[in-house]
């Protein structure tokens, strides 16, 4: 069986699903596991920290293993680079066959901190028969110092190793995530996946096509790529999740649009539905922003001049967020208690400016909806997150993305990856 360490909502899960395996996911939280039950993917809900070994031993083909991130990441206090000695104190101690973590734990400014040496607990327990055959771990940067004893103790035992940093934005995710990556095998000389993306791209050349520019927003999201009507009322959303409400004084924002010119209504050609409520939670329709029927998604400009704005999307509040135009791939989406501060705002369009009398308003800025989310993390756009708002924003937040896993993987289990299978938006 392939093993995974702190499961969450499926990041790894899906990518093996999409590939031909399967995996079994412990995971404490329980609203990541419903999501994972509700995906079909096999799910003890357990504390890692306290689960016994004994169960993998002498069946375990693969592990996986992203530890919480948020005592490491730079959305928290980072109290995890604090406690770093520590950690690498636990990791050098269960590699030897050491239990001291409760002592070390109690040393801990966040507790959380000593989870990231909880996978070499489970490694030493299935080394001592030959296993795994691969290891895959995937952290916050910040981890790199840590992985790379893992890698020391790995090569012991008979293992390639590599560790590095990767951004999963050259791997076709739309968003520009940089994640620390082990990969380790016994079979196979450990490397990291061959980029298929750029940041501008490629022409070919005598070794085959370049690579492709980085997957934008809109062409993740599908938006431009067919006509849709304007809504006209407000998308509903409660606790259970659904798409965001519009934010105060936007439904009479759509009801004078026509006359302040921000957008003019379209009709639906011959044979195509009606926009549904996952559609109207784009905000390019919301406010009327598509192209006209065929625009290419790579090519989409989401707003003309003839407007004056086009959207964008800002991580936080902070004064340095990132924002980046939908024609770009997102920044790395976090959440947590920052759930409500990701948000699509209008931007002014460079150029001549507009006549005074021609000039529209602004749009309001309107929040990211956990569907918009989780397919800029390479989920699917049906992808059944449990949960309120807040705990589905929270579980997309602290996952890998699939298609970035997917990558890790692939050479693991002898199966050829077709980026193609990651059907985006719906």
């Amino acid at each position: 069986m392939i093993l995974d360490l702190f499961a969450g909502p499926g990041g790894w899960s899906h990518a093996l699903t999409v590939l031909g395996a399967r995996d079994v996911g412990l995971e404490w939280d329980a609203w990541a596991c419903l999501t994972r039950v509700r995906a079909g993917q096999l799910t003890l809900r357990t504390d890692v920290a306290l689960y016994p070994v004994w169960p993998w031993v002498g069946r375990t083909r693969g592990l996986i293993a992203s530890p919480p991130c948020q005592a490491w990441s730079m959305a928290g206090k980072r109290l995890g680079l604090v406690d770093q000695p520590l950690v690498h104190q636990a990791v050098a101690d269960l590699a030897a066959g050491r239990d001291t973590r409760e002592r070390l734990l109690a040393a801990c400014r966040d507790p959380r901190s000593l989870l990231a040496a909880e996978p070499m607990r489970y490694l030493h327990a299935l080394n001592a028969v030959g296993e795994p055959e691969w290891v895959a771990m995937e952290e916050v940067p910040d981890v790199l110092p840590l992985w790379r004893q893992y890698a020391a103790v790995l090569r012991g035992w008979g293992f390639s190793v590599w560790t590095g940093t990767l951004n999963a934005a050259d791997y076709g995710v739309p968003q520009t995530r940089r994640r620390a990556i082990l990969i380790a095998s016994r079979v196979r000389t450990a490397q990291p996946p061959e980029p298929t993306h750029a940041q501008a791209a490629e022409p070919e050349s005598l070794f085959g096509p370049g690579r492709a520019r980085w997957v934008s927003m809109a062409q993740a999201l599908g938006w431009g790529a067919t006509d849709r009507p304007v809504p006209t009322v407000c998308a509903g959303g409660g606790p259970g999740g659904g798409p965001e409400p519009f934010p105060s004084g936007s439904r009479q924002t759509l009801l004078t649009a026509r006359d302040r010119g921000l957008w003019r209504p379209q009709q639906t050609p011959t044979g195509t539905a009606p926009a549904t409520q996952a559609h109207e939670a784009d905000p390019a329709v919301r406010h009327g922003a598509l192209p006209a029927s065929g625009a290419d998604n790579s090519a989409r400009t989401p707003v003309g001049t003839a407007t004056g704005w086009t959207w964008a999307l800002r991580s936080n509040n902070q004064t340095k967020a990132t924002v980046r135009p939908l024609d770009e791939p997102a920044g790395t989406l976090f959440f947590g208690h920052r759930a409500n501060e990701c948000r699509w705002i209008a931007q002014p369009v460079q150029g001549p400016p507009a006549k005074e009398s021609a000039s529209p308003a602004t749009p309001d800025p309107i929040r990211i909806t956990a569907r918009e989310a989780g397919v800029l993390q390479t989920f699917p756009a049906d992808y059944p997150w449990a949960g309120n708002k807040g705990q589905q924003f929270s579980q997309i937040g602290n996952a890998v993305p699939p298609l970035l896993a997917a990558h890790l993987l692939a050479p693991h289990l002898g199966i050829p990856l077709d980026p193609d299978d990651f059907t985006l938006a719906a």
